[in-house]
């Protein structure tokens, strides 16, 4: 008699597309993957241990990211992208090596520490976002040429470290490193991230396949898939919004939805590790 995964019985499907169109909204606003918000639900909602909720968090980020530029190329001129494709190019040397190193570091770290980590990375995040005012501010920097080249090669390696370590895109360091070192606006900042994020996930999800750790969401296939699907929709119709919505309020609300994630995933990771104290073997 086959018996179904305990995972696909548990995690209802409906739950999983609604999660996933929400944050792709949230994600095709501004020109994320989504990733940031969606592993503290992956961990906190439906309970994934954190190691399985990155992985899962960077294949459905794949598809995120890859629709929600597809979505956008109707705001951005494909021609204005390419133009700057010295941006992608100048922070994806960087961000490729970073995303080679970042799954080392994931697969050899205990899963309280990768908890912590993840936990310090989204209240990171939701300051930078929050702080978005300053950031716009510091547009007006003009970095000479080897500067910018060295400082937008040495934040790739950062962004990419955190996006295979955390199953995330990376999308908002990126998004401020453009802003700040090139001087972009934030529509383009946006789509770039986008072009940054595919082949950094695409290295990250190589590198988890080569650490067999793939092998251990395969029987997630219809969850990862009807979170894909919620993914998609939601970052066309945020994609959409993003003609209407002030950029300024969106990342300080995002920001601060940011900062609410981190704090249930701290208090979900504070129950746990009471929990496993409170059995441990005297």
């Amino acid at each position: 008699m086959t018996t179904l995964n305990t995972s696909e019985q548990e995690r209802p499907n409906i739950p999983a597309f609604g999660w996933g169109a929400l944050i792709g909204i949230l994600g095709g606003l501004i020109g994320l993957g989504g990733a940031e918000f969606r592993l503290p639900v992956l961990t906190g909602v439906f309970k994934y241990r954190t190691l399985k909720a990155i992985t899962i968090n960077l294949v459905v980020s794949l598809v995120t990211v890859i629709f929600s530029f597809i979505f956008r190329t109707g705001l951005i001129n494909l021609n204005k992208i390419a133009a700057n494709a010295g941006i992608i190019l100048n922070i994806l040397s960087g961000s490729l090596i970073g995303a080679y190193i970042g799954v080392h570091f994931a697969t050899k770290v205990n899963e309280r520490a990768l908890s912590r980590i993840v936990i310090v990375f989204l209240i990171v995040l939701s300051i930078i976002l929050v702080s978005y005012n300053f950031i716009v501010g510091l547009q007006s920097l003009q970095f000479p040429v080897m500067v910018r080249i060295l400082l937008g090669f040495v934040m790739g390696i950062i962004i990419g470290v955190f996006s295979s370590m955390l199953g995330v895109a990376g999308g908002e360091l990126i998004i401020p490193t453009i802003l700040i070192i090139f001087s972009t606006d934030i529509k383009l900042a946006g789509s770039l991230s986008l072009a940054i994020s595919i082949p950094t996930i695409l290295i990250g999800l190589f590198r988890y396949k080569r650490q067999g750790k793939l092998d251990d969401i395969r029987f997630e296939s219809r969850f990862i898939l009807w979170m894909a699907l919620g993914s998609i929709l939601g970052a066309l119709t945020g994609s959409y919004l993003l003609r209407f919505a002030p950029s300024v309020f969106l990342h300080t609300l995002l920001g601060i939805i940011l900062l609410v994630s981190a704090i249930k995933l701290l208090r979900d990771h504070s129950h746990k590790s009471r929990g496993d104290s409170r059995v441990a073997p005297t």
